[in-house]
């Protein structure tokens, strides 16, 4: 023990109040040391002292915080021993003081006058019992050096331990490191003892961060995707007869994000052929799916050069026509028959320009779906009018449809817009060519195996195939790779944007199906256009007839539109259009302004928005808010481009009606009229 544990601090500064105490305790044979200040008491505190004597006015006038903050840190074996001089008083002490006292806790007070006897005895007491509290350091001390001399016990036969298995765990190292550097996890499944083992990069794969799940059969195959279940199921049903598991599927981590995976064992047998054991690796075959996809992607990419000579040519044309018949009506506004026929050829070359965007929108799966289920005959049986003059009179069009089609979840017009361009297509592939020509649709139910889908990025099973084949000139092996690609093309300068192929490839991958193509120079040309059979009922969804059968329809009385549009332009041709309809239009540039004019009592009898807007939330987002403020307010969005293709999936099922930018008036106003009820006139 130190020497200044023992000693007693004092703190009187009034007076000759600590000189006197320190003689009379030095007098007791107690060491004791009277400070002058409170800084130099605290300091001397925390040097060490068995115990302290304090005058309650040296306390009440000091700042006392620095003491409090001393006391909280002690160690769990001290509580410090105070002695108070305390000043007699007739009436109870303030409750400031009172806590001032409570606050340090291990106290005891002597009222002043006190005699030499009780004091030296006071002092006596708190220093026995700081006494018991270093006994208490001692022991906790020599239980942390029991503990210590045991934690190297320990040490010490788990390092005999660790040398003695070294070799083992070496190797077992060796093969981990060896896994973990090839991106594998490895597994095992004991068939005679009823265990398994698992390597921690397993449950990682599929998202658990550790601890994961007592892995069976069937928490496995609930983890794969419900479109690559049943070739997971087929998989491990082989594997009794095989004695091998190849699988590669996508799995639902825990996170709900997908990711690829293969998975391959290896059974082991007992002599008699009994199955003992499976052991085998699983890796993570996402990224290299996505390095696969993204070569394809650049290699398609490649002729995007070809956009100046290909898209830029066309806009610039159309835009030729557009910006100089705008500036002859200007020049002669007064020539109204001019002005009509300069008008008419704008607007056509305008809707070139949308049939363009839409056909890029296409390839890059962001336009605006309406997927419906239904019997795709119907479809090509409707449109073979047209097809049949798109085919011209010099080339012979047949139909060779299975009645017995399955059904198909489209969007139909995107699947009239592609069987009609592969047969526009097949069309000039056969311009000048001897011989009869011949275009053949075909519609056929097929049933696709693991095999067959292998590169195409759908799962196995049944689907419907559409096809047309021509007897034209066919294409060339080296070009027949790059055939889907945007903007390439074998046609000549000005006859195409070679955007046709990639709209239809696009249409296909957006329909969960997939496009190929077959062709042979000299004899021909077949394009087959796959798509899953849907489980749902075919409706009669596609086939309710012409809009433009619907008269055009104008407001009823006080009929009043919300309009929610962020660009200006867009916004000022949609309020002076509907206000030529004679509606009443409230305007909003966002969905947070939309939304105080929902909350208040004006009356709005339908909320038509553009879906992509800034501020957080889009059209759809506001239908669904505006309908939880308004139940049964109608509801018409507006878009040319869906910036996330789920989001674009989902407003396109039929829930929300959706108008396709550009848009004329007699358009808004037919579909205003189908929201609102086509009953009213």
């Amino acid at each position: 023990m130190h020497p200044d544990e023992e000693r007693v601090l004092i703190l009187a500064p009034r007076g000759r109040d600590g000189a006197v105490t320190e003689q009379v305790l030095a007098r007791a044979g107690t060491q004791a040391l009277a400070c002058p200040d409170l800084t130099a008491w605290l300091a001397c505190l925390q040097a060490g002292a068995g115990a302290a004597l304090v005058t309650e006015e040296a306390l009440a006038e000091a700042e006392p915080e620095a003491l409090f903050t001393w006391l909280d840190t002690q160690p769990a074996w001290s509580d410090f021993p105070f002695i108070v001089l305390a000043t007699r008083q007739a009436a109870r002490r303030s409750g400031t003081a009172s806590r001032l006292l409570g606050r340090l806790g291990n106290v005891v007070l002597l009222e002043r006058p006190v005699n030499v006897e009780t004091l030296a005895s006071a002092v006596s007491s708190a220093l026995r019992a700081r006494r018991r509290q270093y006994q208490a350091r001692e022991f906790l001390r020599e239980r942390e050096r029991a503990q210590e001399q045991l934690r190297r016990a320990n040490e010490g036969l788990e390092r005999r331990i660790t040398e003695r298995t070294s070799e083992v765990e070496a190797a077992r190292e060796t093969l981990a490191f060896a896994l973990e550097a090839a991106g594998m996890a490895s597994w095992d499944v004991d068939y005679v003892a009823g265990t398994s083992r698992r390597s921690p990069r397993f449950d990682a794969v599929f998202g658990y961060d550790s601890g994961g799940p007592d892995w069976d059969r069937d928490i496995f195959l609930a983890h794969v995707v419900e479109e690559d279940r049943s070739a997971a199921e087929a998989a491990f049903a082989t594997v009794a007869e095989t004695g091998r598991l190849d699988l590669e599927c996508r799995i639902r981590r825990v996170d709900e994000t997908i990711r690829w995976i293969a998975m391959s064992g290896q059974v082991k047998r007992d002599e008699a052929g009994k199955a003992l054991r499976i052991a085998g690796i699983l890796m993570d075959r996402t990224d290299q799916h996505l390095t696969e996809e993204a070569l394809r992607q650049a290699q398609k990419m490649e002729a995007i050069g070809q956009l100046t000579g290909g898209v830029a040519h066309d806009f610039n044309n159309l835009l030729t026509v557009i910006v100089g018949g705008l500036d002859m009506m200007l020049r002669r506004p007064e020539q109204v028959d001019r002005v009509k026929r300069l008008a008419e050829a704008a607007m056509g070359a305008a809707r070139r320009g949308e049939q363009l965007t839409q056909q890029l929108l296409a390839f890059s799966r962001r336009q605006m779906l309406r997927p419906q289920t239904l019997n795709s005959n119907r479809l090509l049986l409707d449109f073979k009018p047209l097809a049949e003059r798109a085919a011209g009179a010099a080339v012979e069009l047949a139909f060779d449809l299975d009645p017995a089609l399955d059904p198909i979840r489209i969007d139909p017009a995107q699947f009239e817009a592609a069987v009609l361009n592969l047969i526009v297509n097949a069309r000039d592939a056969m311009e000048g060519r001897d011989g009869h020509a011949l275009i053949a649709v075909t519609s056929r139910n097929v049933r696709l195996g693991t095999a067959d889908v292998a590169d195409k990025g759908v799962p196995p099973g049944p689907y419907v195939v559409v096809s047309v084949s021509d007897t034209g000139s066919g294409i060339p092996p080296e070009l027949l790779g790059r055939i889907f690609e945007p903007f390439f093309t074998t046609k000549e300068v000005g006859k195409g944007t070679g955007l046709g192929l990639s709209q239809v490839y696009g249409f296909t991958r957006s329909a969960k199906g997939f496009a190929q193509i077959a062709s042979e120079v000299g004899r021909g040309t077949t394009v087959s256009l796959y798509f899953p059979r849907s489980t749902d009922p075919a409706g009669e969804e596609a086939g309710g007839g012409p809009v433009s059968a619907i008269p055009l329809r104008r407001a009823g009385d006080g009929e009043t539109v919300l309009l929610v549009e962020d660009d200006e332009q867009v916004l000022g041709m949609a309020v002076e259009s509907l206000e030529e309809l004679r509606y009443r239009v409230i305007v909003a540039r966002h969905a947070a302004e939309a939304l105080e004019h929902l909350k208040g009592v004006e009356r709005i009898d339908i909320l038509f928005s553009d879906v992509v807007m800034p501020g957080g939330m889009n059209g759809s987002q506001l239908a669904a808010e505006a309908q939880g403020l308004r139940p049964g307010i109608k509801v018409l969005l507006t878009s040319g481009y869906v910036a996330n293709l789920d989001d674009g999936q989902v407003i396109g099922r039929g829930e929300l009606p959706v108008l396709n930018k550009p848009y004329r008036r007699d358009e808004l106003a037919r579909s205003l009229r189908l929201v609102l009820g086509a009953e009213e006139r």
